[in-house]
């Protein structure tokens, strides 16, 4: 089990769902009633392992796939470090 993070770091929201899919090419999933939330977690770490868990229980099933959302992409997008920052982008443009 995952430590939760001291208060000085900083809070980057993740969760974790799967379910099974219509078809294994595809994201679709055959019933979102049944979805399973695993939960949200304080950073990747603690997300990555709670996904490779249920990942690794439902291994048998070729159908079922679960997934890691980077919620604080979407509640705050500045957290996004795998984007540009617009002044640096304004300055590699000049």
């Amino acid at each position: 089990m995952t430590k939760a993070p001291a208060k000085s770091d900083k809070q980057l929201l993740h969760l974790v769902f799967g379910g099974e899919l219509d078809d294994v090419k595809s994201i679709h999933f055959k019933d979102l009633a049944s979805l399973d939330v695993v939960g949200f977690y304080p950073n990747y770490a603690a997300a990555y392992d709670a996904w490779l868990a249920k990942a690794r229980e439902t291994i048998d099933n070729a159908q079922m796939r679960y997934f890691i959302v980077h919620m604080h992409r979407l509640l705050d997008p500045s957290t996004d470090v795998t984007k540009p920052k617009k002044k640096a982008a304004a300055k590699k443009q000049a």
